[in-house]
């Protein structure tokens, strides 16, 4: 058995075309373009390529954006003033402060003063909290995990009535992503290094996610033969057969799943363009739903 490959950056290529013409649609209408303002503290190289590519997302479907970038040595008080001003602007629908933050700051002080209106990660209490409740409508989903909902149902992969397993459980992917399987009738399992026995229930997975950040954790023995693998790890592994001498991979031994899975996402390719354009997405929705209810 050979896996169907869940190409995850023509689905968010496809996403994010959909996305331009209704951006253009609403300018004809004579709305103003989505906002997204990104705040970034401090200078790790890594955080500054995610906000830069976020703000080139943005230009290429027709989006407003708008980045601040702060020393590191920025205080927690000056941070909620930046919060607060976003907040407050008009031409601003959804914000981002880019995790994480210096050990100095509260991120969760942070993250609870962003308007949950414009919270388009989905990290505010409130928006986790109505995400986590039956019978109630979230103002948005996080965004990996809702690109890894949008790649299921583009793939129509089954999950009413689906076992699956989340290894995992961070706030920022584990989490959300069970509670969103839940919602799509998936009978839901998270496991985590102290699951006992963790090859055998992820082996009884209809759909695997990985999310540990561990390269290569998850075998071809732990895998069901014709499951669903969606592998959200991104790790980067010394390899002196490549030019740069090392290479991505993700939480998943890609080579040898693929020869057991029904589908599999493979790294790179696979969830990680979906992030922006689901960000991309919940912008939108922000913007929406300000055009329709103004607050």
């Amino acid at each position: 058995m050979t896996a169907t490959i869940l190409d995850g950056k023509a689905i968010a290529a496809r996403l994010r075309a959909e996305i331009a013409t209704q951006v253009a649609a609403r300018g004809a209408a004579g709305a103003a373009a989505p906002g997204l303002a990104t705040v970034l503290v401090g200078d790790d190289p890594a955080s500054a390529v995610y906000v830069r590519n976020k703000h080139k997302a943005c230009a290429e479907v027709g989006m407003h954006s708008i980045g601040i970038q702060l020393p590191v040595a920025t205080s927690q008080a000056e941070l909620l003033g930046v919060v607060a001003e976003l907040n407050a602007r008009a031409d601003v629908h959804g914000i981002l402060v880019q995790l994480p933050l210096p050990a100095h700051i509260d991120a969760l002080a942070v993250i609870s003063a962003i308007d949950v209106h414009k919270d388009v990660d989905c990290l505010h209490p409130e928006n986790v909290g109505l995400l986590a409740q039956k019978g109630r409508q979230p103002r948005f989903a996080p965004c990996t995990p809702a690109g890894v909902m949008h790649i299921l149902q583009v793939a129509s992969i089954p999950l009413a009535g689906a076992n699956a397993v989340v290894l995992g459980r961070s706030n920022i992917v584990g989490m959300p992503l069970s509670l969103l399987l839940v919602r799509a009738d998936a009978t839901v399992t998270i496991a985590h290094s102290r699951t006992r026995d963790l090859a055998a229930v992820c082996r009884a997975a209809d759909v695997l996610v990985a999310a540990v950040g561990v390269p290569e954790m998850v075998r071809s023995d732990w895998v069901k033969p014709g499951a669903t693998v969606i592998d959200v790890g991104i790790n980067r592994i010394a390899d002196p057969a490549a030019k740069s001498g090392s290479r991505l991979v993700g939480d998943v031994a890609y080579a040898e799943v693929a020869e057991r899975a029904g589908a599999i996402t493979p790294v790179p390719g696979g969830v990680g363009p979906m992030t922006i354009a689901m960000l991309l997405s919940n912008t939108l929705r922000a913007a929406e739903a300000e055009t329709k209810e103004p607050r």
